[in-house]
């Protein structure tokens, strides 16, 4: 509804914005009272057991660049040209090898690229590429 408080015929229209508001409130503490109820709140007794050994996991072969462009495999430092050979030694010994990759931010995407398909020609799967925040 518009209501003029003038003696011209300028219509004034205006959101009513109470109503909203009320009806928002009456919502919001609905779900606060019906949240706590929403919980799967059945006693139950869990039977005891013995405590399990967690599953052993070995640790991942780190590939490393350094800002110079040297390559790492687990701080021994190794030539460009063997790391493929190296990895593909290390599935052979552990097809679920899992290799870490981290590089200097200062090296060249070349360099990184390279080594990326190193371990992808070596048949490794499980590749992470390690990142500082």
């Amino acid at each position: 509804m518009a209501f003029s408080t003038q003696d011209s015929d300028e219509v004034l229209s205006e959101i009513n914005v109470t109503p909203l508001v009320d009806v928002m409130l009456v919502l919001l503490v609905v779900f606060i009272v019906t949240a706590p109820l929403l919980t799967n709140a059945i006693p139950i007794n869990l039977p005891k057991t013995e405590a399990v050994a967690p599953v052993e996991q070995k640790d991942p072969l780190v590939v490393s660049i350094d800002g110079a462009g040297k390559l790492f495999i687990n701080k021994d430092e190794i030539q460009p040209d063997v790391l493929e050979f190296k990895l593909q030694a290390a599935k052979a010994k552990d097809p679920e090898v899992r290799v870490q990759l981290q590089a200097d931010d200062g090296v060249n995407y070349g360099e990184v690229a390279r080594a990326m398909a190193s371990i992808e020609r070596a048949g490794i799967t499980k590749l992470s590429v390690i990142t500082a925040r």
